[in-house]
């Protein structure tokens, strides 16, 4: 049976996965208008507003990829007494994502990226945000929350984007409580100290992320890859190490095998948010019962849809099993 058929199967039969995600919540705010003069103020473009809009972002991203993968989605994180996270909660709550997890932090903004764009070119963008950790009540606050969504989860991602939530003693209670109740965690990771994700299952940096945090001076070959996941390995303990290598697929690392995933991307517009595909799609498929190696198949099939794309996109269950299918790796 191929992967694609193995998909069709279990969709028929599996119940929806219950996937936590953990991470740092932000909102995109796109103000999208004209320009076509400059300012007899400065030299700068005056754009003439047509539109705003507001979407999640940071670990959004990966709640709305599980969402358009047909998950039950539960999200944990930190917001700001503020319109902006007032609007992050609606919008979860439209998505029928659980937000229970969620806690107000009333000393700190809700993280907001805003980017103004005229012509299809982004002109600005600006960062509202606090990346200061958490204090030690709010941090137990967020553990207490946390607990029971553990244990009602089938997978559980930490999706780090380094905006305060993940500090070292946090992490660390995340995932021993994970897993001492035999719940496999996926990290996205940021930063430069991985220690702070040792114990997880799986670790998925990109090329870039894995060169830092392993402070080699390459990683441009397969080999240098290798070299460098070792010394992740070393501070996680993880099982795996995915590096998604944008145009080049992506590299499933144990400490004792390895194993490339060229592209199935015929065309590459825009790697925006494939890492959040990636890890979304991993983690679903192995909820739905799938080993890593299969997961990782399915999700280098919905990096290469989600890369046409202009943005942070998501694609379904069905567009990857026809892209399989189409691409003769079904």
């Amino acid at each position: 049976m191929t992967i694609a058929q193995k998909i069709q199967a279990l969709q028929q039969t599996a119940k929806r996965p219950n996937i936590l995600v953990i991470g740092d919540l932000m909102i995109d705010h796109y103000i999208t208008g004209s320009a076509s003069r400059l300012s007899p103020e400065a030299p700068v473009p005056i754009v003439n507003l047509k539109n705003e809009s507001n979407t999640l972002g940071g670990a959004g991203n990966v709640v709305q990829n599980l969402v358009a993968l047909g998950a039950s989605v539960t999200v944990s994180g930190i917001i700001g007494d503020d319109m902006y996270g007032r609007r992050l909660i609606e919008i979860l709550k439209a998505e029928n994502v659980a937000s229970d997890s969620v806690l107000v932090d009333a000393h700190r903004p809700t993280t907001v990226k805003t980017r103004v764009l005229a012509g299809g070119h982004q002109l600005l963008r600006i960062d509202r945000e606090n990346s200061r950790a958490l204090t030690p009540a709010l941090q137990a606050e967020l553990l207490d929350k946390l607990k029971p969504a553990i244990l009602d989860a089938d997978m559980v991602i930490l999706s780090d984007y380094n905006k305060g939530v993940f500090s070292p003693e946090l992490t660390q209670h995340i995932i021993g409580f994970a897993s001492e109740n035999n719940k496999k965690v996926i990290v996205d990771p940021k930063g430069l100290d991985y220690s702070k994700y040792r114990g997880a299952y799986m670790v998925k940096p990109n090329r870039k992320e894995l060169g830092e945090a392993a402070r080699v001076e390459s990683v441009a070959t397969f080999e240098d890859v290798q070299q460098a996941a070792k010394v992740i390995f070393k501070q996680t303990e993880a099982e795996y190490i995915v590096v998604t290598l944008s145009e080049e697929g992506m590299a499933i690392l144990s400490e004792l095998t390895y194993k490339l995933l060229p592209v199935k991307a015929t065309s590459v517009f825009d790697v925006t948010g494939a890492g959040d595909t990636v890890v979304a799609a991993i983690a679903y498929f192995m909820a739905m019962g799938f080993q890593i190696d299969e997961a990782c198949e399915a999700a280098n099939h919905a990096a290469a849809i989600v890369i046409k794309e202009i943005g942070s996109a998501t694609t379904t269950v069905e567009q990857i099993i026809k892209h399989m299918q189409d691409t003769n790796h079904g």
